[in-house]
């Protein structure tokens, strides 16, 4: 029996009640050559009973466990695993449309060393419904030295993971997917980014996301002192990047300070305002 070509890889940690989600969208590929590895991250939840659901249902699906490690570790982990010539990576609380597998591999094969990552246009959505489009810059490394370009969920070669020694597993608190992007397009290639909305974000009060943003300079300090050769090569852009900040950030301090000024002023004035209407 052939191998899959392609792995899409499906950790999970306390997702259980939006597993099935995440996994009918592989289900529903047009794209049928794949395997679906279910990583349980030391989930404490049901996440072994809703996977074994689904192993019934089809037999590409496949669960592992491990400790808990992080989702750098979990990824790693259910790569390591697989046998496809490339790799999907679903957050499992997160999915695809159908055909994201599809014109994801045509783009990859049409020019394998270019085209490093293969993400697209992301619907954010929550309990209400879609919020918005968020659309992904992708390019090269340029683009990746101060933002992620692409998404998390994207395609990309296994080959690729091996080269560049995979997720980093220090990583545990956010910007794990910006890290191995800048490490896979570090010497060359692109990501590519397929513009239509064929991925769905689940946008939740609480996130991983939402608490990396809020320690977003100690990941910066990470990567940028991990990456330093690479930032110091490009010395002028970070250091404009660096003084853009600045700016920003004293100029969002002084219309903070002029809305307190403000409303002080209106409060302390407000009395004043009441006698002489009263006096007149």
């Amino acid at each position: 029996m052939k191998n899959p070509i392609i792995s899409v890889i499906v950790p999970c940690y306390k997702q259980a009640q939006y597993l099935g989600e995440a996994l009918n969208s592989i289900l529903n590929q047009t794209f049928k050559d794949w395997e679906c590895i279910i990583v349980d991250d030391g989930s404490p939840d049901n996440t072994r009973e809703i996977s074994e659901i689904w192993i019934k249902k089809d037999s590409r699906f496949s669960y592992i466990h491990k400790e808990n490690g992080g989702l750098s570790s979990a990824r790693n982990f259910g790569i390591n695993a697989a046998v496809g010539e490339y790799i999907v990576v679903l957050d499992s609380d997160d999915y695809f449309e159908s055909d994201f597998c599809e014109k994801a591999i045509k783009i990859k094969k049409s020019n394998e060393s270019y085209y490093k990552i293969i993400c697209c246009y992301t619907i954010r959505f929550n309990n209400e419904g879609s919020l918005n489009v968020f659309k992904p810059l992708g390019g090269n490394i340029k683009n990746f030295l101060f933002h992620n370009c692409a998404i998390g969920n994207s395609l990309f070669s296994k080959n690729d993971w091996e080269d560049v020694g995979g997720y980093d597993e220090n990583m545990k608190q956010g910007y794990e997917d910006w890290e191995f992007y800048i490490r896979l397009l570090q010497n060359s290639g692109i990501a590519f980014v397929i513009e239509e909305p064929l991925f769905n974000y689940r946008q939740k009060k609480s996130s991983m996301r939402i608490d990396a943003n809020k320690i977003k300079y100690e990941l910066w300090e990470y990567i940028f002192t991990k990456h330093q050769a690479l930032y110091m090569a490009n010395y002028g852009d970070l250091l404009g990047f660096l003084i853009e900040k600045l700016k920003r950030e004293e100029k969002e301090k002084i219309k903070n300070r002029n809305r307190l000024e403000f409303l002080i002023g209106k409060r302390i004035l407000a009395p004043v305002r009441f006698l002489k209407s009263k006096l007149k």
